[in-house]
């Protein structure tokens, strides 16, 4: 009875002291990663799926009237997103990088839109900065977006996006929501500019 090649071959390792650790845990070690990153998609969903949840809580709370509520409501979603977005840039899904981004999006669109349409009578500044800090914010994801899909290097940092959230959170927490609102456009607006600029010497280089 022949015996398999492959168990001939450990026994001549292991008769001339030539075993290695990796012939009995490769196996092992490529199922774990497989189920981490089974783990790690899973968690970045649903806290994807809570951002939405709480977006829409800082909107209803923002034209309710309730800056603190939404404030509050927008750290939360904040933390949430910038988690989940560590989390599928590290994951081969492309399904779920879009869903990041289409909720990225939201948040803007309806905590910036919310400000814009529940301030627009009694503080029209903090409602024009609401705007221009909401077509900065489109703008600058067009750029990147736009960068992306022509095969440059065009990436928004962690920075960029904790900016965005942090400055629209502690601006509905405390009494400073149109300067913080008027920041934000001009961060926005910068992020645009240098974008620009990373795709023009990219195309020079």
């Amino acid at each position: 009875m022949l015996e398999n090649p492959g168990i001939l071959a450990r026994r001549h390792r292991w008769a001339s002291g030539g075993r290695r650790p990796g012939d009995t845990l490769a196996p092992v070690s490529g199922v774990s990663a497989v189920e981490r990153d089974r783990i790690r998609i899973w968690l970045a969903r649903w806290l994807l799926v809570l951002g939405a949840i709480g977006i829409g809580l800082a909107c209803w709370s923002v034209i309710a009237g309730d800056g603190w509520r939404a404030g509050i409501a927008s750290t939360a979603t904040a933390c949430a997103l910038i988690a989940a977005g560590g989390l599928v840039t590290s994951s081969e899904a492309p399904a779920d990088r879009v869903f990041a981004s289409l909720v990225d999006r939201a948040f803007d669109a309806a905590v910036l839109g919310g400000i814009a349409w529940a301030y627009r009578l009694d503080e029209p500044w903090t409602a024009a900065g609401a705007v221009v800090a909401l077509c900065s914010s489109f703008l600058a994801a067009y750029v990147r977006a736009r960068g992306a899909s022509l095969g440059y290097g065009v990436d928004e940092g962690v920075v960029t996006r904790v900016l965005r959230y942090g400055l629209v959170s502690g601006g509905l927490i405390t009494d400073g929501l149109g300067w913080a609102l008027w920041v934000l456009a001009v961060v926005m607006v910068l992020a645009s500019v240098v974008r620009a600029s990373q795709v023009a010497k990219e195309e020079w280089a």
